[in-house]
């Protein structure tokens, strides 16, 4: 991939779903079995709360147990003035493709996606374009935090 100048707020998917905080260990397995989902963003009012990934599900026992106590935020954000290619960098050096952009005051303002070719990032216009794929709009943007 060529240099990329841009800030991470250009190139991040502005309306990534959420999850509210009350998530389980359950529901996270669920939403894991969309391929395409790589992080769930816990949220409560807008700010994020945690992120998962799958492995963080490794260890758990209690399917009713909460998500929230999975999923750490440390390492998973990115400021959206960031240099996209200082996230990229913190991307490869995690062996990660998604980052949580959050402002200053914790807030979620979308979410970095490096493509499976590690090539580029998705946009907006992916993501409608596979949900319309997939029978329709109803997870762009959904939040549930």
């Amino acid at each position: 991939m060529t240099r990329d100048p841009r800030t991470v707020a250009a190139a991040m998917v502005t309306a990534p779903w959420t999850h509210g905080c009350d998530l389980t260990v359950a529901g996270a397995r669920e939403a894991f079995t969309d391929a395409h989902v790589h992080m769930l963003l816990l949220t409560d009012g807008g700010v994020l709360r945690g992120t998962l990934l799958r492995d963080d599900l490794a260890g758990a026992t209690d399917p009713g147990g909460p998500a929230l106590d999975l999923a750490p935020l440390a390492g998973r954000t990115v400021s959206p003035d960031s240099p996209v290619e200082e996230a990229l960098a913190l991307m490869r050096e995690q062996g990660t493709r998604r980052l949580a952009v959050v402002d200053a005051g914790g807030h979620l303002r979308g979410l970095l996606c490096l493509k499976r070719t590690l090539d580029g990032f998705c946009s907006d216009a992916d993501v409608r374009a596979r949900a319309l794929e997939h029978g329709g709009l109803h997870q762009i943007g959904q939040t549930g935090g």
